[in-house]
């Protein structure tokens, strides 16, 4: 990307890296910390003509709750009652209408919520 002047990085955070909750400590710090990278990457590279985007999705519907919950797939689904969840398409979609975006246009950061279910 250097050498051709040109480029689009993406990093996937989290809203997590913002707005903390409990027991996530790790969880967060490594979000923020992806936040961070990702600012100061823009400001290394903006030189060489290379975005950098940061895409911090809110509450969506992956295996993470599987995980955090070690296999409790009751637990993890219980996280998502009541919410109308990102899925993984849609933050393919924040990703691509990113990459769309005509070259002027600088994009900081995408962050994106869940809303209650039945909301819109």
């Amino acid at each position: 990307m250097v050498a051709m002047k040109k480029g689009h990085i993406f990093n996937i955070s989290s809203i997590a890296g913002r707005d903390i909750y409990e027991n996530g400590n790790i969880y967060c710090a490594t979000k923020s910390a992806v936040d961070t990278l990702s600012r100061s990457m823009r400001i290394d590279l903006l030189k060489h003509n290379i975005k950098v985007t940061n895409i911090a999705p809110g509450m969506a519907e992956t295996e993470f709750s599987l995980v955090r919950f070690k296999g409790d797939a009751e637990k993890a689904k219980a996280v998502y009652t009541g919410i109308d969840s990102l899925k993984g398409e849609d933050i393919a979609d924040i990703i691509y209408y990113c990459a769309t975006l005509p070259a002027q246009c600088l994009h900081q950061r995408s962050v994106s919520h869940a809303n209650p279910a039945g909301s819109g």
